[in-house]
């Protein structure tokens, strides 16, 4: 099997909002505490939404505790990216995209079933 995650890793905003960064089209912070910070002018002025989730590195407990927390979090952030990835942004203004970018990130699929 291969691995398509090896190069991957958490990255600063800072990367981000540089002249010579990548142009975005949609900015989501994940971090709940990013919820309680400023963030930067994006360049190009792409939609932004926060879709805060709990860090599941942070909880403490047993292994079967803490693999609990990180599945849960792959539960709210695939369901979050699904909802996300079945909105039709060429049909849909702006405004309506922006406020759907920010319902998927309140929707009620934080708590998946036991």
């Amino acid at each position: 099997m291969r691995d398509f995650t090896g190069g991957l890793r958490s990255k600063s905003w800072d990367e981000f909002s540089t002249p010579d960064a990548p142009p975005l089209d949609f900015v989501f912070t994940v971090c709940s505490n990013a919820a309680k910070e400023t963030c930067p002018a994006w360049p190009g002025q792409p939609m932004t939404a926060h879709w805060g989730v709990d860090d599941p590195a942070a909880v403490a407990g047993t292994d079967v505790e803490r693999e609990r927390a990180f599945r849960q979090t792959y539960l709210v952030l695939a369901t979050r990216i699904r909802l996300f990835t079945s909105l039709r942004p060429e049909l849909l203004d702006r405004l309506s995209v922006e406020t759907a970018l920010r319902r998927i990130g309140k929707s009620s699929t934080d708590k998946p079933p036991p």
